[in-house]
Formats: structure tokens, C-alpha cells, sequence
């Protein structure tokens, strides 16, 4: 192997723990060409999991074996540099809120972006993805964190997840309702936010772009009465006017004049506000 050959493969096994996983645009734009890396795939040093992604050989592993969705995206954000994050119920879940969700092993994994590429669908990972845009805030990075996985796995050097923190990850999952969350889902979930930011939600309320999940935060935010709900003041924000359709057969709320399951359509426990 030439001097040349063996100083990119030992750069790109530096930078790829075991397990973990790069793309081909990744790869050459650290200057490996395409008949290199089939060269390491041909040598055993990378192995193909779909067209243009490679993995980094795991230890003792089969090759056939499902990749752990952590793992995929710990990959894209510290080592391809994806500007993605793990958002809605999946941040929620992974940030000790799992016990109030129905989560089932295939419960999808929602990441948020705006140049994901197209091959994250196609992988064999452990369980599904559900792509979206960082669309639904005027400022994109707010109510972002990095937060540990709640899992056991052995993260390389101190790898965190990026994720949207509880506040960012609440009214994301309230843009799926009704088609893609379930509102008993929200509600039992809601129920536990007993200490989320009252400055990160105003920053995001404000910077929400959708009518429908500020009117829904504050349908779910009345009938919790969580001790932060006094620090809001619904008029600050724009709730839009006109009455909004979301739910079929369902009543329009009182106060904030949307379509909601009929238990949800009770005078919330915050007066004045």
C-alpha cells in the first residue's frame, strides 16, 4: 500500500470509531477517491451498508446485523457534520420522559433538518425514521441541547446527541397531532412537563411559525395548570384569529378557537392570563 493510501486510511480510522458510520461525499471530501474506499471496503476496513454509506467493521458483530439508530446519528452529527437533531416525542423520550409515551419498538425516530440526505431512509437501522425541516421556528436553534442517551451504550469521546430540549421538543410534536401523534400520547406526556423554562418557551412560542401548535401548546398548557403555565401570557404571542379545523368530530375550544377532542373542551385552570 502506497504512503499516500496508508495516510488517508489511518485518518479515516482515527476519525471513525468501530461501529460508526461515514458517507461517501464525507470520505471524499477528506480526499479519498471513490476506487480507494472500494478498496478499503475490498480489504475489510470499511464495510458497504447501502450505496454511498460505509460503516467502520464493528467488533465482533454480523454484517447482516441492524445498526443501532443512536449510532447512525451520532455518526452524522460529530463526524459528517449534518446539521440535524433529534426532535418531538424521540427527544422527549430520550431525555426520561419515555414512561408517559407509548413507545413501542416501532415507534418512529424523528430527526429534524434541512439538508438530510436521502440515503438516512434507506438504511437498515433498528427502527424507523420520520424526517422533517427545521421549518416551524423563524430561528432554528433555539431550544436546542446535547443531552446523554438513555441508554448504555459507550459513547466515544464524550459524543453527546443533539436534541431539542423538552420546551423545542413539545411543540414539535405538537405539529404532528393529529395524523402522526395521538393527543392522549401529548396529554400524558404534557402532564410530566412540571418544570419546563418559562424564557426558552416564550423565545420559541414567539419564533413558532405555526398558529395551530402555539393554540394547541396553550390548550394543553390551561387544562395542566403547570405552576410555569402563570409566567405565560397568551396575548403576548400571535394566536392568529378565525376559528381552525384539526380534529374531526371533535369541539372548537372556547378560548383558543380550535377543533379539539371533546374531553379537551373544559375552561382551563389559569384565569386572567
Amino acid at each position: 500500500m502506497s504512503t499516500e493510501i496508508s495516510g488517508k486510511l489511518k485518518m479515516v480510522l482515527e476519525a471513525v470509531p468501530a461501529g460508526y458510520l461515514v458517507d461517501a461525499q464525507w470520505l471524499t471530501s477528506h480526499d479519498v477517491a471513490y476506487e480507494t474506499f472500494r478498496d478499503y471496503v475490498k480489504r475489510g476496513w470499511l464495510e458497504r451498508v447501502s450505496r454511498g454509506v460505509f460503516r467502520r467493521p464493528p467488533p465482533n458483530a454480523s454484517k447482516s446485523a441492524l445498526i443501532d439508530w443512536k449510532t447512525c446519528m451520532l455518526s452524522m452529527q460529530h463526524i459528517m457534520r449534518y446539521d440535524i437533531h433529534i426532535g418531538g416525542t424521540t427527544a422527549l423520550a430520550q431525555q426520561g420522559y419515555e414512561h408517559y409515551l407509548r413507545l413501542g419498538s416501532s415507534a418512529p425516530i424523528w430527526v429534524y433538518g434541512d439538508a438530510i440526505p436521502n440515503w438516512l431512509g434507506k438504511l437498515p437501522l433498528d427502527a424507523p425514521i420520520l424526517t422533517r425541516s427545521k421549518s416551524l421556528f423563524a430561528d432554528p436553534s433555539l431550544g436546542l441541547a446535547r443531552g446523554n442517551l438513555n441508554a448504555e451504550n459507550t459513547l466515544p469521546w464524550d459524543w453527546k446527541l443533539t436534541m431539542s430540549a423538552p420546551e423545542r421538543a413539545i411543540l414539535e410534536a405538537m405539529e404532528e397531532l393529529p395524523g402522526h401523534e395521538s393527543f392522549h400520547n401529548i396529554d400524558k406526556v404534557f402532564e410530566s412537563l412540571t418544570t419546563l423554562r418559562p424564557k426558552t418557551l416564550t423565545a420559541l412560542l414567539h419564533s413558532c411559525k405555526k398558529i395551530k401548535v402555539k393554540r394547541l401548546f396553550f390548550v394543553f398548557a390551561d387544562r395542566h395548570g403547570h405552576p410555569w403555565r402563570k409566567r405565560l401570557d397568551p396575548a403576548e404571542f400571535n394566536l392568529g384569529s378565525g376559528d381552525r379545523a384539526l380534529v374531526k368530530g371533535g369541539r372548537i375550544h372556547p378560548r383558543y378557537r380550535i377543533m379539539v377532542p371533546e374531553d379537551f373542551v373544559r375552561v382551563g385552570s389559569v384565569d386572567g392570563a
